[in-house]
C-alpha cells in the first residue's frame, strides 16, 4: 500500500468495525454490571421478625444489612445499609452514622463481612 503514488484504497465501512465492536462490548459489560448489581425485593418481615433481630444484632453485636421500603424513580430499591447498630432512640437506630426509623425497615438479615486478609484478587 503506497500512499505515494496514489493506490491507496479506502477500506470504508471496514476500518469502522473495530471501533463498533469495541464499543458495543463496552456497553455490554456496563448493562450487565448494572444488572448485576440491581437491589432486587427482598420479602416483607413482620414487625415481630424484625425486632427480634434487632435484638439479637444488638446483644451479640452482629452485623447486619438493613433494605429499607423506600425506592427510587424507577421503582429501584436502594442498597442496603450495612454495618454494626451503635445505638438508637424511641423511633429507631444507628448503623454507623446512619439513621434507620423503625418503621422504614423492610428486611432485615445478619451478615458477615470478609476480612480484608482473607480477600483473594479474584473477587
Amino acid at each position: 500500500m503506497s500512499f505515494l503514488n496514489g493506490e491507496y484504497r479506502d477500506r470504508g465501512i471496514k476500518k469502522w468495525a473495530g471501533f463498533y465492536l469495541s464499543e458495543h462490548t463496552a456497553a455490554q459489560e456496563k448493562e450487565t454490571s448494572e444488572r448485576k448489581s440491581l437491589n432486587h425485593q427482598k420479602r416483607q418481615m413482620t414487625q415481630k421478625e424484625i425486632e427480634a433481630l434487632l435484638n439479637e444484632a444488638i446483644v451479640k453485636n452482629k452485623t447486619v444489612a438493613i433494605q429499607l421500603e423506600k425506592v427510587d424513580q424507577n421503582g429501584m430499591y436502594e442498597a442496603d445499609i450495612i454495618g454494626l447498630i451503635k445505638g438508637g432512640d424511641a423511633l429507631g437506630i444507628f448503623i454507623n452514622n446512619t439513621k434507620v426509623e423503625f418503621d422504614e425497615i423492610r428486611h432485615i438479615q445478619f451478615v458477615t463481612l470478609k476480612k480484608w486478609s482473607k480477600m483473594t484478587d479474584d473477587m
